[in-house]
């Protein structure tokens, strides 16, 4: 038996446990028990939560296990308590008193913690597993992130208080008065709703700094059977009534689903724009204002949503906030990462109707889906409006709670396929890396020939690995030009004698002046036959066999340009899942370092998705939209010349796609080498002043496929530093402002 105690929090006369245990099994009967000092049993309250991370290092896969657990009970300062966790027999007992609490809360503590974390997961059996399936190099750097901790540079509760209004802000917000002052009505479906959470909801709402709304309830609890919990939310609400006029509930007397629960609470709505709200969860006091503001802004925007963070049970922490990207259609169809808050005008909600009980489960994402294809303008809130409370019953703890969501996802999204893009097939919709983020698999219409176009200069072994091992994926219509640049080793001109000889689909090209990027790639494309070009270093390595076609599926629609792929360095770390402008300065990859089996914000590294750019290093495209771009720009002979390319592209309206599923081994610039002369580093300051002479919007107004929230110094969307970020601050203009 194995277990942890990852958080243990006081708050007044209560006590709040978390962490978790396991078994020899995955079905091993976990229990646990409290007792106060003489071991006299007590009561308390137990939820079972998710550890999915826990199930796979012990398990070696996702099980449907609640392995994780908050415990709360009543805590007098002066007495020792005991927690008995017993796994199949096997028992283990944790003390807890005023000095071991305070103990644990230590900063010293916090990292022996860390490190006996590490050494209770890793397991000599663990750890051998891993060490055989990743190598050594992979597993020291698992065990190394452990211990430094992987996490934001700030605890979210601390970040969360020091950013969010001051009083005197939230004071001068119930004074403003805007230009249009539209009328909010929430609409909250209720279903059994415990009294404490119900009164939270209220009450966080009639404290809005914005008074223009409505709140909107219906109550399907079964009220014929006489329980008293809906007896007591019935009067909860009609006190709540008779105490302000904009409250308004129904009693169904039935449950009649989610759906059917929200869409009569819809019924009721009379604004201007609806508010959808979960039963169980609290707005924080300036939600409502933020909407009416970013209407103002944006007049003509129809559908909006917000960032979001997750509530404890006893709503005494914040954590997990989920800072989202501005409107991301290809991160929608991989997951429903919009949620919480949404809000939708009401023309837009009489066009497209109401909740659907067919996606029960899923109507929330059939919901935003089929108005997010009506709507005329989304917006994105980078602000966290909405306080999701996670406990036992939610999703947002446990996303196996309700399993059937899942498939009700999927067929939400084939639905949508069906009626955006209706002359693309899908061959099929499956699970991704965690439940909750699908795996599209579009079907291949055709097998359309690929140019595959690669500068070379020397290197032959790593160009025949990255010439061979495209050949050996599971697409095979390819013609490979290989654009020669200087080389001047013979055993590289013998190669070239023999693959092109050995190979017809092979042919060799010569540029024979100096090394520019840009203009080697645009003379490759000039002796392309094909349709669509796949862009690709002489140090790429096909890892994943079916990697072509993954890319192949989304360039082949009309509205994608192009899509890229996961790269990573031999030791299964990461070195690019797609760019952010504003990384490093001007622009960088997602996740740099992280190992392909760790978690990233939100699993992003593993959810297809569009983002402003992705390297050419290894990027598909179309021959098409490669000439209505203008190729890449010549002026970039070394840096940003692909995300120039990418920028250029989205220009034309196409989106730029991140598929994760197409994976490949990048050995990093073999053959141009490093800016490590004053020539190079004068060539980099010129084409940085070019990029951002060319691009300044972006720069100035951030990615819109990032969120400000997060921080540019780092790639790894931990949370933005309180100071101020600027973007370009790492490069000294001096250096470059003679380019200008």
């Amino acid at each position: 038996m194995k277990y942890k105690i990852d958080i243990v929090r006081v708050r007044e006369n209560i006590i709040t446990i978390n962490g978790w245990a396991v078994g020899k099994r995955p079905d091993s009967c976990i229990k646990f028990n409290v007792y106060a000092g003489d071991k006299n049993k007590i009561d308390f309250k137990l939820v079972l939560t998710r550890r999915d991370d826990v199930s796979r290092i012990y398990f070696g896969e996702t099980v449907d296990k609640e392995l994780g657990f908050d415990i709360r009970f009543e805590y007098k300062r002066t007495e020792d308590y005991y927690l008995v966790i017993d796994a199949d027999g096997a028992k283990k007992t944790v003390k807890f008193n005023e000095e071991l609490i305070a103990k644990r809360s230590s900063a010293a503590h916090k990292r022996f913690e860390k490190i006996k974390d590490l050494c209770n997961m890793e397991t000599v059996r663990v750890s051998l597993n891993f060490l055989k399936e990743h190598g050594l190099r992979a597993l020291y750097r698992k065990s190394v992130a452990k211990i430094k901790g992987i996490d934001s540079d700030y605890e979210y509760g601390e970040w969360y208080e020091k950013t969010k209004p001051s009083d005197e802000e939230l004071q001068r917000q119930k004074k403003e008065v805007f230009e249009y002052m539209p009328k909010f009505s929430v609409a909250i479906p209720a279903y059994k709703t415990p009294k404490f959470f119900m009164t939270e909801l209220i009450e966080s709402l009639l404290a809005q700094t914005y008074s223009n709304f409505e709140i909107c309830i219906a109550d399907g609890s079964p009220v014929e059977d006489g329980e008293q919990d809906a007896e007591s939310i019935a009067e909860i609400l009609d006190r709540y009534a008779k105490k302000d006029s904009r409250v308004k509930y129904k009693i169904i007397g039935k449950n009649l689903g989610i759906s059917g629960n929200t869409n009569e609470a819809l019924k009721m709505a009379k604004g201007d724009f609806i508010v959808l709200c979960d039963h169980d969860d609290l707005l924080p006091l300036n939600a409502l204002y933020e909407a009416a503001s970013a209407i103002n802004k944006n007049r003509d925007c129809d559908c909006l949503y917000s960032d979001e963070d997750k509530l404890d049970l006893d709503g005494g922490a914040l954590f997990d906030p989920h800072f989202k990207p501005d409107f991301n259609i290809d991160l929608l169809r991989s997951v429903n990462y919009i949620c919480h808050l949404f809000i939708i005008k009401r023309q837009l909600l009489d066009k497209i109707g109401m909740f659907n009980a067919d996606y029960d489960g899923a109507q929330d994402y059939d919901f935003i889906f089929r108005a997010c294809e009506n709507a005329q303008k989304i917006v994105h809130i980078p602000k966290v409006l909405y306080h999701w409370r996670c406990h036992m019953n939610s999703t947002a703890a446990n996303p196996q709670s309700k399993l059937y969501a899942f498939e009700a996802g999927a067929r939400a999204i084939r639905a949508h396929y069906e009626r955006t893009l209706p002359h693309i097939r899908i061959d099929g919709i499956e699970k991704g890396i965690d439940y909750g983020i699908y795996h599209t698999f579009f079907h291949i219409e055709s097998e359309p020939l690929i140019s595959v176009i690669i500068p070379n200069k020397d290197h032959s072994a790593d160009l025949d690995i990255a010439i061979t091992s495209l050949m050996s994926g599971s697409y095979r219509n390819l013609e490979f030009i290989v654009v020669e640049n200087n080389s001047s080793l013979d055993e590289t001109w013998e190669y070239y004698k023999s693959i092109e000889k050995k190979y017809n689909n092979v042919k060799v090209v010569r540029w024979e002046r100096e090394f520019n990027y840009s203009e080697i790639n645009n003379f490759g494309v000039s002796h392309a036959s094909g349709d669509y070009l796949l862009f690709m270093n002489n140090d790429v390595e096909l890892k994943e066999k079916d990697s072509l076609r993954e890319m192949l599926g989304y360039v082949q629609r009309e509205d994608v340009g192009i899509c890229g792929c996961k790269l990573l360095y031999k030791d299964d770390t990461i070195q690019h899942a797609g760019v952010v402008v504003g990384f490093g300065g001007i622009a960088g990859h997602t996740f740099i370092g992280l190992h392909d089996t760790q978690n990233s914000y939100f699993h992003r590294a593993a959810t297809a998705q569009d983002y402003s750019a992705v390297t050419a290093a290894c990027m598909l495209t179309k021959r098409s939209v490669f000439d209505a771009a203008g190729g890449f720009s010549k002026e970039l002979a070394v840096a940003f010349n692909d995300i120039d390319f990418c920028m250029k592209v989205r220009r034309l309206g196409k989106l730029i796609v991140y598929n994760p599923y197409a994976v490949f081994y990048h050995y990093e610039s073999k053959s141009r080498g490093l800016e490590d002369t004053p020539e190079k580093m004068e060539r980099f300051n010129r084409e940085t002043a070019s990029f951002i002479k060319k691009w300044p919007d972006i720069l100035k107004d951030g990615d819109p496929y990032y969120n400000p929230n997060l921080t540019l110094r780092k790639s790894d969307f931990s949370l933005r530093d309180l100071y101020k970020e600027k973007i370009g601050e790492q490069y000294h203009i001096k250096d470059i402002e003679k380019y200008f």
